[in-house]
């Protein structure tokens, strides 16, 4: 039996209700916001996971795909460099990789 993205989203809040500094779950909130098309919010939980975890590197290239989506492109790039920098200091190459190559995708 599959779960909606709404019956996710609600064991996810009760998740965060928990354990509300949850890298893990903050960063799932904002994956399953942005697979709802609800943008801004997911941009919103990129941002609490970017605080509450230095080692989620990839919420930085999410968030620029959500931006993207929300079309606020220009701020893509600042998203990105923040994370490479972010990537490189915590030793995580193969997100640095991945964020280097979506930055020179759009610059």
């Amino acid at each position: 039996m599959q779960t909606s993205g709404s019956e996710r989203l609600s064991k996810l809040l009760a998740l965060h209700a928990a354990e509300p500094n949850d890298g893990f779950v903050l960063y799932g909130l904002a994956q399953e916001c942005q697979k709802l098309g609800q943008f801004d919010e997911a941009i919103r939980w990129y941002d609490r996971t970017i605080e509450a975890d230095p080692k989620q590197c990839y919420a930085f290239f999410h968030k620029a795909k959500a931006l993207e989506a929300a079309k606020r492109t220009s701020e893509i790039p600042a998203v990105l460099r923040a994370g490479l920098a972010r990537a490189r200091a915590v030793g995580d190459f193969k997100a640095a990789s991945e964020i280097q190559g979506y930055l020179d995708e759009i610059e």
